[in-house]
């Protein structure tokens, strides 16, 4: 399954279901069915997500100073081989020009 984020100021963001869920879940929002992220919503929209991403490369860190410490290699699991920040960067992007035209983001529909 595909999420596609639509907006009338920008292209398709298409998403793999299991990066869409991860998204819409950091958002509060409900990844079963058909959605919207009202104009008013994107600098809260934008700052989970940016904090999300700031935890995770924090937790990546922590990981890899600890694993540093006892003389190991940090494992990287396969799906965290691609990090966060590359996979929210699209969607970030078509917030940010969303937020600069007024207009919402969909998806579902």
């Amino acid at each position: 399954m595909l999420y596609r984020f639509k907006s009338k100021a920008t292209g398709d963001v298409v998403m793999l279901q299991p990066n869409g869920r991860r998204v819409l879940e950091i958002l509060g929002k409900d990844p079963e069915g058909p959605g919207i992220i009202l104009p008013e919503q994107i600098p809260a929209a934008i700052e989970a997500l940016r904090a999300a991403v700031a935890a995770e490369e924090a937790e990546a860190e922590r990981k890899r100073l600890e694993a540093e410490a006892q003389g190991e290699e940090p494992p990287v699991p396969p799906e965290e081989r691609v990090p966060l920040r590359a996979r929210v960067a699209p969607f970030i992007e078509m917030l940010q020009h969303c937020q600069r035209e007024g207009c919402e983001v969909v998806w579902g529909v």
